[in-house]
């Protein structure tokens, strides 16, 4: 027997038999600017959980801590459940998205070296960009968690660049959230995939139809099923 924890923008979680393992089913519904967009995208959620599963079985091998367990059905997989930590760890390639509006640098500029930005996981407020400072404030973390957060977010970005680079995809910026296990120890949550990532197909200069990820449908450049179908074909063939 299983029941509702909790439903997102793009995931439910359920309980299950052992408390200590939680259900996640993948949607197709598709949010953008703070869900004051909505709309839904064919398949999505069974896309993006065989892509999640995928890369996060990819980083298990690198020695990547995670939550994932196993793919039970083409939208469900089994992960471990986790004390999220409020924080979003979003790191940067390319230039692109809010950072370009912040600091006006241009789209698609390549940045010299990776990009480390914490955002509060607050729904409320947005999902403010916040400072190491906030974060002590605000007791989201500890200064350890912090360095770890951070040397995570490099790791995982050096792996993804690889994987992501077998796919002719370059990499733009991603997000990822991370949660404590039952030992207090930080490991990676939540998924990796088109919703999360910004992915550019290398095989074409169109800044439109390079995009293959959320960004279709933040833009409204459609196809957005065709995109992610897309990045799961080139994963499954570099693999």
């Amino acid at each position: 027997m299983t029941d509702r924890l909790y439903e997102g923008k793009a995931k439910i979680l359920y309980s299950t038999e052992d408390p200590q393992v939680l259900l996640v089913h993948f949607k197709d519904d598709a949010t953008a600017f703070n869900a004051q967009k909505k709309g839904t995208i064919e398949k999505k959620g069974e896309y993006n959980c065989r892509i999640a599963t995928y890369i996060l079985q990819f980083l298990s091998a690198k020695g990547i801590p995670n939550h994932f367990i196993a793919q039970v059905s083409p939208t469900e997989m089994r992960v471990k459940a986790l004390q999220i930590i409020p924080i979003e760890v979003v790191v940067r390639n390319i230039a692109a998205g809010s950072l370009c509006k912040r600091l006006g640098i241009e789209l698609g500029m390549v940045l010299p070296n990776p990009i480390v930005e914490f955002y509060y996981k607050n729904d409320s407020l947005g999902d403010p960009l916040i400072t190491t400072d906030h974060i002590a404030l605000l007791e989201l973390a500890t200064p350890s968690q912090v360095e770890q957060l951070k040397h995570y977010g490099l790791t995982i970005n050096a792996h993804l660049q690889q994987f992501f680079g077998q796919c002719r995809l370059n990499l733009v910026d991603f997000k990822l959230e991370f949660g404590l296990d039952t030992q207090g120890e930080v490991i990676l949550a939540d998924e990796i995939s088109p919703d999360t990532c910004r992915l550019w197909d290398r095989d074409t200069n169109d800044p439109d139809q390079r995009v293959l990820d959320k960004d279709r449908f933040r833009q409204n450049l459609g196809q957005e099923s065709a995109a992610y179908q897309e990045v799961l074909r080139r994963i499954v063939e570099s693999t």
